[in-house]
């Protein structure tokens, strides 16, 4: 399995009640989407696993948003922040925070619908291979952001959207996948391959 990931170190702080750790599947790479997603004119969509890791540090400090419903997507509607985006096997992970403080009604939605949340994300300047496929494959693009919402309303149904339950386990989080990138995997920045 490889590994691509990029993270931005939030400073800990005790007792932050705005700071609600979350992580969740983003996105798969490599995989058609279940059902066409907004904007896509009715096609379903492969994002190709190159185009998901050479955006990766388009992912970091953008919002997460969310609509009343949760079948949608309004990116004026911004309730946390992406600290963390990995390109794990086929899944595109990200985590960050909710800002519990500010949406406590969206913190309580989401621990009441047990698991049944997912994500999707939002795209600038994409460009696909085909626009005459019946698929579209995505090669580039640029993350603007990403949404909170019902999986069965979401593109792609195996993504996932959780809360952690304390802070400690989004720091293990952070040291597990440290230890990955660690191990032998590389981070793409700009024009700059490390690792």
């Amino acid at each position: 399995m490889r590994l691509e990931g990029m993270a931005i170190t939030m400073p800990e702080v005790a007792d932050q009640p705005n700071r609600i750790p979350f992580e969740g599947v983003l996105t798969l790479v490599d995989e058609a989407s279940t059902r066409p997603p907004s904007g896509a004119r009715g096609h379903r969509v492969i994002l190709t696993s190159e185009a998901a890791k050479a955006a990766l540090p388009t992912l970091l400090g953008m919002a997460v948003g969310f609509v009343p419903k949760w079948d949608g997507h309004d990116a004026r509607m911004k309730c946390g922040i992406i600290t963390q985006a990995d390109v794990i096997g086929n899944q595109l992970r990200v985590s960050g925070y909710l800002f519990g403080r500010d949406f406590p009604e969206v913190v309580k939605q989401i621990e009441s619908t047990n698991g049944s949340m997912g994500m999707s994300y939002e795209l600038a300047d994409a460009h696909v291979s085909d626009m005459r496929a019946e698929v579209w494959t995505l090669t580039r693009a640029t993350f603007t952001g990403a949404a909170i919402l019902l999986r069965e309303k979401a593109a792609y149904r195996d993504t996932s959207f959780r809360l952690l339950a304390n802070r400690g386990r989004m720091q293990a989080a952070r040291v597990a996948s440290s230890a990955r990138l660690a191990a032998g995997s590389s981070w793409r920045f700009g024009d700059k391959h490390l690792g």
